[in-house]
């Protein structure tokens, strides 16, 4: 690997630099690149850990990638949809805690027109006109971001997942890498603060394929980029595949976080949910340079059964106060807003 105190004067890296620190050992990861992160997270987005409260609000999707339990052809899968008025419940559940972003979450569910969708933003910001909420519910005919974000809709949250398209091709059928891309330019366009995130240890993926993940969400210059590792789901066609690697998935955090500089980067679900200490898992995120953590409030009967991989964990704030204390970090409430751009006013 090129001597990374000459590679880090220049803030960047070519892909077969990023190939090369993919595949380097554990102790040059730890001894040379995670400092760094830390180091640029510290810079560009100050101490605070931003916290986002999350409603899973149905698991039906249309879709039918190969990796995801949420899956039409899952029929092992207890369906829920939550109506307005409980999702309304939850929003207010988040606002009364003090949490200034409100992530709505889906499967590629048409069930909720867009004037449904919009009915939802609309209620939420009449309680609290300050709150942000993010959209992550899938691709969408175009007039429906347009009106989502007439509504008062902030973010949108759509991960590209690999940017290989003939990978992307396969895991998902029916749709293309390049029409994910599309969406997520017109997405930027519209005013949306975007969210894109890939998966780390598909099968079939090569490191070759993480470095343009990495390169792939620099070039786009995301506003969030949300990274795991692959787990399998068992009622998927993928369900006996070898999860991702912990440590591969943190080194594409903390690249990503180095090429990215004020991207926010989640300490992700799916990393957390890959051992028994949570603490733990969150500390390594932190230090690589995750800044945001999002915290369930799907009711517990709903929740269980939002499956996108097996053996999910929910994360608390307890948690999450113990790992930022103990990484010299501090949570925050507040929007989060991004910070590649001066976004002062507060649509209503």
């Amino acid at each position: 690997m090129k001597e990374f105190q000459k590679v880090r004067e220049i803030y960047t890296f070519k892909k077969e630099e990023l190939v090369d620190i993919l595949a380097s050992d554990e102790m040059t990861f730890y001894n040379e690149i995670l400092p760094y992160a830390f180091q640029i997270r510290k810079k560009y987005l100050g101490n605070k850990v931003w916290i986002r409260g999350i409603i899973e609000f149905s698991n039906y999707c249309f879709r039918n990638c190969l990796y995801c339990g949420l899956r039409r052809e899952n029929k092992n899968l207890k369906r829920y949809r939550m109506s307005i008025e409980e999702i309304l419940t939850c929003a207010k559940k988040i606002i009364d805690t003090g949490i200034k972003t409100i992530v709505l979450q889906s499967g590629d569910d048409f069930f909720y027109k867009k004037e449904d969708i919009c009915k939802i933003i609309n209620l939420i910001k009449s309680y609290d006109k300050t709150v942000a909420i993010t959209l992550s519910i899938g691709e969408r005919p175009t007039e429906d971001y347009i009106h989502f974000y007439q509504a008062g809709a902030d973010r949108y949250l759509l991960k590209h997942e690999t940017s290989n398209p003939n990978l992307y091709k396969i895991l998902h059928p029916g749709q293309s890498f390049e029409k994910r891309k599309d969406i997520l330019l017109f997405l930027k366009k519209l005013g949306y603060q975007v969210g894109a995130g890939n998966i780390v240890g598909l099968p079939g993926q090569t490191l070759e394929d993480l470095a343009d993940d990495i390169i792939f969400m620099t070039e786009l210059d995301v506003d969030m980029a949300g990274i795991g590792p692959f787990i399998p789901q068992s009622n998927t066609p993928l369900g006996g595949y070898k999860k991702g690697d912990e440590l591969l998935t943190l080194k594409v955090i903390a690249l990503t976080r180095i090429l990215t500089k004020n991207t926010h980067l989640p300490a992700t679900t799916a990393l957390i949910s890959q051992t028994e200490s949570k603490i733990e898992v969150l500390k390594k995120s932190f230090l690589v340079g995750a800044d945001v953590v999002m915290i369930s409030f799907t009711p517990d009967e709903y929740r269980e059964n939002y499956k996108i991989y097996d053996n999910r964990k929910k994360i608390f704030l307890k948690e999450i106060e113990i790992a930022t204390k103990e990484v010299g970090l501090e949570i925050s409430f507040d929007r989060g807003d991004s910070f590649k751009r001066c976004i002062q006013h507060q649509k209503v």
